[in-house]
Order: C-alpha cells, then structure tokens, then sequence
C-alpha cells in the first residue's frame, strides 16, 4: 500500500493535482482512495461529485471521501471527551471552560490521522492520496502525534491509575464511561504514533510538493521542503502548476512569462536532485474527471504515480554538544567551487557564480556559523549555540 500527500501554499493547485493522480491510478487498476484533510474542502468540487464524510465511489477503482470534523469526533472521540470534561468539572473547573478544555488540541488533524489509521491497518486500498491543508497545516498534522501526546502527560500527570480505578467506580454510580475514556484516550494515542512510523517510511508514504513559478510561492516551498526533511518525512517530486505558455507574454503577461522563465529556473536548481513535474495553465478553470485525466496524463505520462521517484535525503540536521551540523549534498563541484554565507535562518550558497538559497529551521536565526567543511558529495556546516 501507498500513500502519497500533496502540499503547498493555498491556492497553487493541490487539489487538482491530488484528483489527478488519484484518477490516473485508478485507471492503471489501483483501487484508490483520495481524501480531502483541508477544512477549506474543494475536492468535490474538482471531482464534480458529491463527497461525504465516508468513502464514495466515483468512477471504477476510484473512491473520495471529505472529512468532517464534527463527524469524526462522534465516531472516535465520545467516551474519551466526555472523561476529560468529567475530570475538569472535578477539579473546580466551570462547566463552560471544561467544555473548552475537553477539545483537545488539534482533534481535527487528530481524526484525520485516525482515519489514515484505519486504512492502512485494514489495507482495503492500493493507494491513499491526500489533498492537505496548506504548507503549516499540514506541518501541524504531521507532528501532531509528539504534542498531544505531550498534552495528555501534563494533562493528566500520575493519574493513570487513579483515572482507571476511579472510572470503575464513577460508571457504576453515575455512568459516566471515566476509565473507558481513558483507555480510550491511550488507544488512540497509540494509533497516532504508529501511523506517523507509517508517515516517516519513504517505501510507504511520498510527499509532494506542489507550486507556481511565482516567488511567494517557490519561497514556502523551499522552507516546507527543509522541515519536511527535518521531520524525517520522504519529498520524492515537485509539480509545478499552472505555467503559461511562451505565446502568452506578447501582451498583458509579458512581464509575468519572463520572470515565470527565471522562477522555473530557480525550481530546477534548487530542488535539484528532485524530478520536477511541470503542468501547463489550462485555459480554463479545472473540475470534472474529463480534464483531471489530462492532468494526470500531463504529470505521470507513462509513468506509474505510486512509484518512488526519489527517496534520498539531500538535507541533514544533527544535534551535537555545541550545536548543530548541517548537511547539504552538492554533488558535481569541488572544494574550492563555493563561498558560503548565513543570513538569519538562510544559507547562501555561491557556486560558480550562481548563488543557491538554503532554508534552515527557524530556531538558526539564533545560530552562529562556526565553520563548515566539504567531503565530496556533503557540504557539513557546523552553527553554534553560542
């Protein structure tokens, strides 16, 4: 099984990517399900079909699923809320705020895993395709796991079995399902840190990030691209959206087409090794399965979507007692081919009189850089605490 999710700034085209490639699975003969995790849903929309909160079928192999929030909550989290509301009202919380407080952070991402969960456990589909929320989004969704499991050890510190022991007492008096919600709470815990191993697996899950030849745009993608390999997570393609063809820049975009050449320019070399799938701006706004199959074909062409198109990390970060070594693969240049300069959370990189952007976790700006060494191909830069 696969599973491939879709990233980007708002509004670069990830919905009709991720339509797309779902469609072109299918009919390759991959029973495929693509799922919208974006509150903002669309996907029904490029469909041109009504979605739900479960799977629908759409066409043969094809199957679209929206989720909602609400929904969700009903179907994993009933037992589980109504514990923690319980022990927010035993501890002198008011009613109102422990109704606050019984949400847990980031319930919504949290369901969305859980359903990924579900899919993958029971391994009904060839392949899940995922149209995520914009880039922070879908970072939040991605460490979600870490924090609430964090967020329920503060929450509830050492009373694992108090919550247990009591909770038998508690359901037999009043009813309320205490230790049930509890172990609950522990099941579906567990189940998000098992489907992020899932996540973290380059033979399972690809991430692909999709953009415009617009600066904005290419800007957030380079620094998604940086945390996602931070994270561990597998960035095995770029597709590029929405290009203008050369003929268009005899009039109104003229402008737009020749900084549109040196964007794309940009996105080959900074991505570099990554494939860069490129679409060209249809003319017309995409919806329906009659374009979204054009699309498709534009991006794979004879290539089969679930495959690997790259799985090799070219950004690494470790930890060490006196800060941090970076590691950047530049293949193809020698030692004395490059000058290299920081700027707050940016790498400068000045090869051969081109100059190559590299984002850094935020937390560089408080960084120093040391000094840096080249081991051809690895290029490690050592930044100080200090």
């Amino acid at each position: 099984m696969r599973i491939i999710l879709f990233t980007g700034k708002g509004g670069v085209g990830k919905t009709t990517t991720a339509a797309a490639t779902a469609l072109h699975a299918a009919k390759m003969g991959y029973k495929t399900l693509v799922i919208s995790t974006d509150p903002a849903h669309s996907l029904s929309d490029a469909l041109n079909v009504e979605l739900s909160p479960e799977p629908t079928e759409i066409a043969p192999n094809l199957y679209g699923q929206e989720f909602d929030v609400y929904y969700s909550m009903k179907k994993y989290w009933g037992n589980m809320r109504q514990m923690m509301l319980t022990i927010f009202r035993w501890q002198g919380v008011e009613n109102i705020v422990a109704e606050e407080l019984s949400v847990l952070p980031g319930m919504e991402e949290a369901s969305a895993f859980l359903w990924l969960e579900k899919y993958y456990r029971e391994k009904e589909y060839d392949l899940l395709v995922i149209d995520s929320a914009p880039t922070g989004e879908t970072l939040t969704l991605l460490t979600l796991p870490q924090a609430t499991k964090s967020w329920l050890t503060k929450a509830f510190p050492g009373q694992k079995t108090a919550v247990k022991t009591l909770g038998f007492m508690v359901r037999k008096t009043t009813g309320v399902p205490l230790d049930k919600g509890y172990a609950e709470l522990e099941t579906l815990f567990d189940k998000l840190e098992s489907i992020q191993q899932v996540f973290i697996d380059p033979k399972v899950c690809s991430i692909r990030l999709v953009a415009n030849p617009e600066r904005m745009v290419i800007q957030e993608a380079k620094r998604a691209y940086t945390y996602l390999q931070l994270y561990g997570y597998n960035v095995d393609a770029v597709v590029v959206n929405r290009i203008l063809p050369e003929e268009a820049g005899n009039g109104i975009f003229e402008k737009y087409i020749a900084s549109q050449k040196q964007h794309l320019e940009d996105i080959e070399e900074s991505f570099d090794p990554l494939p860069i799938f490129k679409v060209g701006h249809q003319g017309q706004e995409v919806f329906g399965l009659e374009l979204l199959e054009k699309i498709g074909e534009t991006i794979y062409g004879e290539n089969d979507p679930l495959e690997i198109f790259h799985d090799e990390n070219p950004f690494i970060i470790e930890e060490d007692k006196k800060g941090y070594e970076v590691k950047l693969r530049l293949p193809f240049i020698g030692k004395d081919d490059f000058e290299l300069e920081k700027f707050g959370d940016e790498l400068v990189i000045n090869v051969n009189s081109r100059r190559k952007k590299v984002f850094l976790p935020r937390f560089a700006n408080f960084l120093k850089m040391d000094r840096y060494e080249f081991n051809d191909p690895w290029l490690s830069v050592f930044l100080n605490k200090s």
